[in-house]
């Protein structure tokens, strides 16, 4: 019998956070983000000059009296499953690597709801936003790549702008899909939209978060006096030694939905949103860039009032916190005022993420937030890191607030559960705050449950490799403290897994008869045998290994479990510095017919992202062909081959050597009327 939630009387219009994951400095998942901040690590790293010149750093400017070698840096942010995705190699090398690392980051959080990343809730909104990046500029202004994929194909793979809408297109999701851009404040604000879209009912579900890589590169940055930056390389929020911030780079996704729907349905809630709220400052503050004190207030009680709470029923407030003197100063004043209940008390810890990652960008908020609803479920305040002695122009001796210092046990208050409130402050002026709660208690079972029986754990990756590393991950959890319970384990395996084509299954009695099956799988042994398994148990298991879906039904919750380890190649990223000037080339005219299929199959192969179009087996559309691409390569076909060809050919389930056959043919025929142009034409008629 499994274990139902207690009551949640009031919290109607409450949204439960079922998932979440995130890539951070120093941190490639959750647990280890959590480790870096119970331990108060500094995840930023000081970079030699060595390897800033070997990551191809000017040497003038690394070797300025000004530069600071220090950064939040995200190692592997260029590396990329671009097959499980459904990219072909020219576009996933094109694709900006802050949107491959969001793709992987939205599958990771719907595996941790318990989801199958392809088969999600129905209904689920996207709601993320993104930075500029070096790569999308340095696409955008190469004539060269825009002219071997087409630039409305750049634009498409490299501008933020789409960064929701790739998201919803490859994991399959329907709900409403908004990319959100508010500067430093994105992806707060965009989990307060994704809030206001499940209460208004336009979704049933909604990833919202953010993503910021603006290079892949080992880099410091430039520190200029009166800027944002610290001259040392380190962030200490509300410290009398704070200078500034720090640049650094990550992700954060979270899966929101309805809390009375994820407890209907079994969901695991990590945590829960009781309101939420957004202002502008409007022209109330002495610069476009500066921060303003009123609407920052404003937020905060909005968020409380919307919860139909008071602030001071709060324990803990993590800001935006960038270390600067007049950031820190305004977001100070703001929050005493906010926060006015509980005046004198000193009874409200406050902090910042920022001391431990530096400044992310559009996913500086996400962070914030991730870091929060960690500290509910682990009832752990963390310290802010570098925080020694707060500073004496700020007040605190006049607030309800303390600065966390060191890790400690958050004391449960005397009424109501434990509460914070997030909060992050955009450039231009768009503020958010987020009312966080402990998830409900789960009430016991109602009797003693009946004896476990043996599971069926199911299992599969891409690869052979990543099926082992799968299963010794998952043995690894199942042996850890506060494992989730065996018949859990297999329901989330079963219906919170994508099916792929390399496939294993364990039966086994028990966690231990679990952990050491999984164990032989991680060693590319066979585990199917199981001397407490039964005979259907093992015939589904091995309709599994035929590649069958396995329909089940059985009870469980989904929980917690190891995501998929994606093991995609380094794909790099372009670099402004790299381009050169691109040289027009003569259009080939007059070919004879040999020369003309070799240039004709050459252009597939590039277009694609194959070395050739040998495999007389593969298709267009099994290659990673699209519309876009198929648009592209009509241009290309008429511009350099003078080839009229009818963009419907692309749409054809053709061989790439019948392809290229059929579009020989048509300039043995002399053209086609079915051209771009005609294409073009009817589409302007419309």
């Amino acid at each position: 019998m499994t274990e139902t939630p207690a009551t949640t009387d009031g919290l109607d219009s409450a949204i439960a956070v079922v998932g979440m994951s995130g890539r951070f400095p120093g941190a490639p998942d959750l647990d280890a983000y959590w480790n870096n901040l119970a331990d108060g690590v500094c995840s930023l790293t000081d970079f030699t000059e060595d390897e800033l010149l070997a990551d191809g750093a000017d040497p003038q400017e690394i070797r300025g009296r000004d530069y600071v070698p220090t950064k939040g840096f995200l190692p592997d942010a260029d590396r990329f499953d671009a097959e499980l995705f459904g990219f072909n190699r020219t576009e996933a090398t094109a694709l900006d690597p802050q949107h491959r690392l969001l793709l992987q980051t939205a599958w990771t959080a719907l595996e941790d709801a318990g989801y199958d990343p392809l088969d999600g809730p129905p209904r689920t909104g996207v709601y993320v936003g993104g930075a500029v990046t070096e790569h999308m500029l340095a696409a955008q202004t190469d004539p060269r790549l825009a002219a071997s994929i087409g630039a409305l194909q750049v634009r498409i793979l490299t501008d933020r702008e789409f960064l929701a809408p790739w998201v919803s297109y490859r994991l399959g999701l329907d709900g409403p899909s908004l990319t959100v851009q508010t500067a430093c404040s994105t992806s707060l604000t965009a989990v307060h939209l994704a809030v206001q879209a499940l209460l208004l009912g336009e979704c049933d579900a909604a990833l919202a978060g953010g993503v910021a890589v603006d290079t892949v590169r080992k880099r410091g940055y430039v520190h200029y006096q009166g800027g944002i930056f610290s001259p040392d390389g380190r962030c200490r929020p509300f410290d009398e030694q704070a200078g500034g911030t720090v640049p650094g780079n990550g992700a954060g996704v979270v899966v929101l939905r309805r809390l009375s729907d994820a407890l209907a349905d079994g969901d695991r809630v990590r945590a829960v949103i009781r309101g939420t709220a957004v202002t502008n400052d409007g022209a109330t503050k002495v610069g476009f860039t500066a921060p303003g004190v009123d609407q920052q207030t404003a937020a905060i009680v909005e968020a409380w009032a919307a919860a139909g709470l008071d602030p001071a029923d709060a324990q803990y407030l993590e800001t935006h916190g960038t270390a600067t003197q007049l950031g820190d100063r305004i977001e100070m004043a703001a929050a005493t005022a906010a926060f006015k209940g509980a005046m004198g008390s000193r009874s409200i810890g406050i902090g910042s993420v920022k001391s431990n990652l530096g400044h992310l960008d559009a996913a500086a908020g996400v962070a914030a937030f991730i870091k929060s609803v960690l500290m509910l479920e682990h009832e752990t305040l963390v310290p802010t890191v570098g925080a020694t002695r707060p500073h004496p122009d700020l007040g605190f001796e006049d607030s309800p607030f303390y600065v966390v210092d060191r890790t400690a046990p958050w004391t449960r208050p005397e009424r109501g559960p434990r509460r914070a409130g997030v909060s992050s402050v955009g450039i231009g002026g768009t503020n958010v705050h987020v009312v966080l709660e402990q998830a409900p208690p789960v009430a016991p079972p109602a009797a003693d449950p009946a004896p476990a029986g043996p599971e069926l754990l199911l299992l599969s990756a891409r690869t052979r490799e990543t099926l082992g590393d799968l299963a010794g991950r998952l043995a690894s959890a199942l042996a850890g403290e506060g494992a989730p319970s065996l018949a859990d384990t297999a329901h989330t395996l079963r219906l919170g897994r994508t099916p792929m084509a390399v496939r294993a299954y364990a039966v086994a009695g028990d966690r231990a008869d679990a952990v050491a099956r999984l164990r032989e799988l991680a060693r590319g042994r066979d585990a199917t045998c199981a001397e407490a398994g039964d005979g259907e148990l093992r015939a589904l298991g091995e309709a599994w290994l035929r590649g069958e879906q396995v329909a089940w039904t059985g009870p469980g919750r989904r929980v917690g479990l190891p995501a998929y380890p994606f093991a995609g190649e380094s794909l790099g990223a372009l670099d402004l510095s790299s381009r050169v000037p691109h040289e027009e080339q003569p259009a080939p005219a007059g070919q004879p017919s040999d020369d003309l299929e070799t240039g004709v199959r050459a252009l597939l192969a590039e277009a694609l992202g194959l070395d050739s179009v040998d495999d007389p087996e593969l298709t267009y559309f099994a290659a990673g062909g699209d519309s876009l691409t198929a648009v592209h390569l009509v241009g290309c076909l008429r511009d350099d081959f003078d080839i009229d060809v009818p963009i419907t050919l692309f749409l054809e389930q053709l061989t790439l050597h019948e392809m290229a056959r059929q579009i020989i043919a048509v300039k043995e025929a002399g053209g086609s009327e079915d051209s771009l142009d005609a294409l073009l034409a009817e589409f302007e008629a419309e």
